[in-house]
C-alpha cells in the first residue's frame, strides 16, 4: 500500500467534531474525542433516528458490495468519504468473495490516513488517500488511482452516508462530484452506490443542516426527489433508491459492534419516529 505523503503535514483537528469520527462513533468505534461525541448527543436530541441510520447505512454496504461482486461482476472500488476503519470494510466484504478485489479509499480527514495506512499496509490491492471527494478530477489524477484502478474495465465508485456533506453552494456543483467519474471516465456496466440523510419535511431538514453546520460540519440534509434528481440516465438496481433498510434486507449479514452506552437510548428510534431516515440504492451505467 502506499498514501499520499503530503497528508502528513496536516493537523488532526481536535477543536471541533469530524464527520469521519463522529460517525465511527456511533458505530462503536474507538477513534474519537470528547467534542466528536458531544457532537452527536447534541444532534440525536433533536433527531434521535440518526444513531439507527448511521448503522443501517454501514448495513447496507455490506449488501451493496457483496451485489456489485457477486452479482454485477465488479473486482475494483473506489469509496469516496469512506470514513474510519471498522469491521466489514469496503475491500474486506469485497475481497471475501473476490480475492483480487481493488479499493481506493479516499477521505479529506488526515486521521482516516492515519488508520488506514496500519490496517492496509500488507494489502497490495487496497490503499487510502487523502483527497476531496469534491475534487474527483484530483482523485483520478492521484499514482494510487492510476495504480490500482483501470478503467477500460467496470469500476464501482461508492458515495455511502456522505452526500449530504455535498452542499448546492459547493464551488464544485455535488452533481458533478457524484456523476464526473461514473458519466465521463467509466465504462458501462460500472456502478455508482450512494446514500444520504434525507428528511421528507424541508423545514426540518433545513434546521438539522443548520445544526450541523453549525458544528463546522458540512451538511445539506435533502428530501428523497432532490437526491433523486442528481441520478437520472442511471439505471437503479431492484428495489431502486430505497430507504436502506429496504435495500435487499438480510438478517444472517454480519453484525455491527455494539453501541456505545452513551447511544442506548436512541438504538430502536426507528421503529416508530420515520422523521429522518438514509436513503440510497445502486446505479448502473448503461451502455
Amino acid at each position: 500500500m502506499t498514501t499520499n505523503d503530503h497528508s502528513a503535514e496536516i493537523d488532526v483537528p481536535l477543536d471541533k467534531p469530524t464527520s469521519a469520527r463522529a460517525y465511527g462513533w456511533m458505530l462503536g468505534g474507538k477513534d474519537n474525542y470528547e467534542v466528536d461525541r458531544n457532537s452527536i448527543l447534541t444532534v440525536v436530541r433533536e433527531f434521535p433516528g440518526c444513531v439507527d441510520i448511521a448503522r443501517q447505512n454501514r448495513q447496507f454496504l455490506y449488501r451493496a458490495v457483496r451485489y456489485l461482486v457477486q452479482e454485477a461482476g465488479i473486482t475494483q472500488f473506489i469509496d469516496m468519504g469512506c470514513g474510519l476503519p471498522t469491521d466489514n470494510n469496503v475491500h474486506q466484504v469485497a475481497q471475501r468473495f473476490a480475492p483480487d478485489a481493488r479499493v481506493v479509499y479516499v477521505d479529506i480527514d488526515p486521521i482516516v490516513l492515519a488508520h488506514g495506512r496500519a490496517l492496509l499496509a500488507n494489502n497490495a490491492g487496497t490503499t487510502v488517500i487523502t483527497a476531496d471527494m469534491r475534487e474527483p478530477d484530483t482523485i483520478l489524477e492521484h499514482p494510487d488511482t492510476r495504480r490500482l484502478i483501470d478503467f477500460s474495465e467496470p469500476v464501482a465508485v461508492l458515495f455511502l452516508s456522505v452526500g449530504h456533506h455535498l452542499q448546492d453552494t459547493d464551488p464544485i456543483s455535488p452533481r458533478y462530484a457524484l456523476r464526473h467519474i461514473i458519466d465521463d471516465v467509466a465504462v458501462p456496466g460500472s456502478h455508482l452506490a450512494v446514500s444520504q440523510v434525507v428528511i421528507d419535511d424541508p423545514d426540518r431538514g433545513a434546521l438539522m443542516s443548520a445544526k450541523l453546520n453549525g458544528q463546522g460540519i458540512p451538511w445539506q440534509t435533502r428530501t428523497p426527489a432532490e437526491l433523486d434528481a442528481f441520478f437520472d440516465g442511471l439505471h437503479p438496481v431492484e428495489p431502486g433508491l430505497v430507504n436502506l433498510k429496504d435495500w435487499r434486507p438480510d438478517p444472517t449479514q454480519p453484525p455491527l459492534e455494539p453501541v456505545p452506552t452513551d447511544l442506548h437510548p436512541y438504538v430502536g428510534v426507528t421503529e416508530t419516529n420515520t422523521e429522518v431516515y438514509e436513503y440510497g440504492g445502486v446505479l448502473r451505467k448503461g451502455s
